[in-house]
């Protein structure tokens, strides 16, 4: 190409800088098209706003675009479904979900293995999913949280749990907001699981003084049934709404005398919010129900003040941003095609001797 005079040659250099500067923006949409939709368990939670914060940071370290979105509540399984649905007609370059039911996503896994879409878990991730389509998984390990709660509860109620006999029995209350997510049929198992242990490792009482009964979900093949001296009760509600989960505390308060339970332990935020409901924020905890020991799951405002007030024993803490934080930036790693694999984010026993500590406070979140 031939250039004539001064003119000519400054009209070629703003076409080179012109063109240079396009270069740059088809660049910048490029990066800017990796689309990773967060789809949660729902917003009824604060946990979940918390995990929200965590993905935006991630998105906004690493550039990417997200949404975050989840039902109105964890009983809503089809709008979860068609958030997904909605999110795989986006063509996105991978997906963050938290299933309530992975039976019900089963086609759009299924499809996402077909289309090469990495989907990472996160929270309780997505159980028994086709094979190749959860590439990682963000989240709490449940069972061992869970776990530490029945440490916890066993230290206080250990001499009544030893004095425990078939005439007199003693009533330990495992209460689960449903019998589908991962996370919190992992939490019931694990609590479960570590109570018996303590009672027949610690204090040697055979397994056949134990009783675990209730929902069937958290009862296997090799769960003890016929105790009469200790018992185990799970407590699954008909729905995780909160009117439910409210009145299902009130019935096994209503238990109390009766079935002389000192100790329930409360799977998740949902769970703990029941009991706070039940007894007028906690407050009726120590004068209506004496010595009874409860342990939450997660914070948020109203189960925090309850533990301040020792109204609750304590509670278990994940660490929601991490969860959230993690998911997204699992999902990165993997479009990157680079190796990733599970990430356990934590959990740690709160109560109002520690709460207020400087490790505690980015997992207290409101």
């Amino acid at each position: 190409m031939r250039i004539n005079g001064r003119k000519g040659w400054l009209v070629l250099a703003a076409t080179i800088i012109m063109s240079l500067g396009l270069s740059s923006l088809v660049t910048a949409q490029a990066k800017a098209q990796l689309y990773i939709p967060v789809i949660s368990k729902g917003f009824q939670h604060q946990f979940w706003q918390a995990v929200k914060q965590g993905a935006e940071a991630a998105a906004k370290q690493y550039g990417v675009q997200i949404t975050f979105e989840g039902p109105p509540t964890e009983a809503d399984i089809q709008p979860q479904v068609q958030m997904l649905v909605n999110a795989m007609a986006k063509s996105p370059s991978a997906i963050c979900l938290a299933a309530l039911d992975t039976n019900s996503v089963m086609d759009q896994l299924n499809q996402a293995v077909q289309q090469n879409i990495p989907i990472i878990g996160f929270d309780s991730g997505v159980q028994n999913a086709p094979d190749g389509a959860i590439y990682a998984t963000a989240a709490t390990n449940s069972y061992n949280a869970a776990g530490v709660a029945a440490d916890e509860m066993y230290k206080v109620i250990k001499a009544k749990l030893q004095a425990a006999t078939a005439a007199k029995p003693v009533t330990i209350v495992d209460f689960n907001q449903d019998a589908t997510s991962q996370s919190v049929t992992d939490r019931g198992k694990g609590f479960r699981d570590q109570m018996i242990k303590l009672i027949t490792t610690d204090l040697k009482r055979p397994a056949s003084d134990i009783r675990v009964k209730g929902n069937a979900a958290y009862i296997g093949p090799d769960t003890p049934t016929s105790g009469k001296a200790i018992i185990i009760d799970v407590v699954v509600p008909p729905s995780p709404k909160d009117t439910d989960m409210t009145n299902a505390a009130q019935a096994m308060l209503n238990r109390f005398k009766s079935d002389n339970i000192v100790g329930i332990f409360c799977s998740n935020e949902g769970a703990s919010r029941g009991i706070l409901s039940a007894t007028n924020d906690g407050s009726a905890l120590p004068k209506q129900y004496p010595g009874l020991a409860v342990i939450g799951f997660d914070a948020g405002k109203a189960q925090k003040a309850a533990v301040k007030a020792k109204y609750f024993l304590g509670a278990i803490t994940q660490d929601p941003v991490q969860i959230g934080f993690k998911a997204v930036e699992l999902a990165v790693f993997a479009i990157q095609g680079k190796p990733v694999q599970d990430i356990d984010t934590g959990a740690k026993f709160y109560n109002a001797a520690n709460m207020d500590q400087a490790v505690f406070k980015p997992l207290l979140y409101d």
